[in-house]
């Protein structure tokens, strides 16, 4: 239940502005808490004089049946002067209808954003049931105050069992704040996610370092929340003539409960550099290339494949690439049609983050590396020596190479 600490609260009306559901009004100096307080706590995070908190009991399973429903953060980027849906929205819609046709129940996107917002349809197309549309000027950009008092609004309000979000740098923020705001339970960076007897949802990823993979579950809480790392899933067939439907949840915004805004931004990288979570062709060095001026090597591969280039975390530590080249457990993960491991041994950690890749090349001096556990093609040989030599037989060839 909503708390009001009466000798506290001062009446500056700044909770009657930020509530999404005008539950609560000032009455005589005082804030009064109506019937319609959902708890989501967009008050009590705004409050100056600390004057609200909320007190939580343990939900009952008879009260864990009345929610339902399968919901995914459709975090979306700016591109073009618009907003788009990110990548792996995409890949957690092919996941979430797996969970939603286990559990018999809808799939939703939550899509925050302002007038540019684009692609709704499209979002159906890829598997949602239905899309839930929170469009606010103070949405065009993310920031982590507006979107946690929108998000903990949907939750509260349409009670879904599972709210899943993607494990980027957004999502990696969000979720925590929005858990620690409704007091759920969040499971970070998943790897793998399914449905067990009790009809809970198990959340897999790694622990310890990446050295064992732990199952998660969330009995006590709703919904069950977790991040998913990008590139784990693969994207569902595109379905056109799915049906579905587009609704607005009514956003209450006031900038009085934004505490920080974006001034500025500065891209950072080339925006012609291909990511390496969207390459397709990866072509990625480890601590066997020996020394960082041997990565010329490496790079005229991927050029030459059409692809980029990455490393693992041991020749980022030594500075030789940046951290957003990192494929692995404390860096990106990656799922390109091609990946050709050069002198990386094959960790767990480095295994984590390009599993999902569809065809894995190795090459490696060691014949017992545990990279040729997972690989499709091993080559064992010193890189350097073996790499000018695949080169050069590249450059012969005339016809030129496939990125499919």
């Amino acid at each position: 239940m909503l708390k009001i600490d009466i000798k506290k609260c001062t009446g500056c009306k700044i909770c009657e502005k930020v509530c999404p559901f005008g539950a609560i009004v000032i009455v005589d100096k005082i804030a009064q808490m109506q019937d319609n307080c959902t708890l989501c706590g967009a008050c009590v995070n705004t409050c100056p004089e600390v004057a609200l908190s909320i007190e939580r009991r343990k939900v009952s399973e008879k009260e864990l049946m009345l929610f339902s429903g399968i919901f995914i953060w459709g975090e979306y980027e700016e591109k073009d002067e618009g907003l788009i849906p990110k990548k792996v929205v995409k890949e957690l819609l092919s996941q979430g209808r797996k969970l939603a046709d286990r559990l018999d129940q809808a799939l939703a996107v939550v899509v925050l954003g302002d007038g540019r917002l684009t692609g709704l349809e499209t979002l159906i197309a890829n598997g949602a049931d239905r899309v839930i549309r929170c469009k606010h000027k103070l949405l065009g950009r993310y920031t982590a105050d507006s979107f946690t008092n929108v998000i903990s609004a949907v939750i509260s309000k349409e009670k879904p069992s599972i709210f899943l979000f993607g494990a980027t740098p957004n999502g990696r923020e969000l979720a925590p704040r929005v858990a620690a705001r409704l007091h759920l339970g969040l499971t970070a960076d998943c790897t793998g996610l399914d449905i067990n007897e009790k009809g809970e949802m198990v959340q897999t990823r790694p622990a310890f370092g990446g050295n064992i993979m732990a199952s998660i579950v969330s009995p006590y809480t709703r919904p069950q929340m977790a991040t998913v790392r990008p590139n784990v899933f693969s994207f569902g067939e595109l379905d056109n003539s799915r049906k579905g439907e587009i609704q607005d949840f009514y956003v209450v915004l006031s900038p009085a409960s934004i505490r920080t805004k974006v001034v500025a931004i500065e891209k950072l990288r080339d925006e012609r550099e291909v990511s390496i979570e969207d390459a397709d062709i990866i072509v990625s060095a480890g601590r066997g290339c020996k020394k960082k001026e041997n990565l010329k090597l490496i790079r005229e591969l991927a050029e030459e494949l059409g692809g980029v280039m990455a490393g693992s975390r041991s020749i980022v530590e030594l500075d030789w690439i940046p951290h957003t080249r990192q494929v692995g457990q404390s860096g990106l993960t990656v799922g390109p049609q091609l990946y050709i491991a050069v002198g990386i041994s094959g960790a767990i950690q480095h295994l984590v983050g390009m599993s999902s890749a569809k065809t894995i090349i190795a090459i490696n001096k060691d014949p017992d590396a545990p990279i040729f556990k997972v690989a499709d093609l091993g080559i064992v040989g010193d890189a350097i020596e073996i790499l000018p030599v695949l080169i050069k037989e590249l450059k012969k060839s005339q016809s030129p190479c496939s990125n499919s």
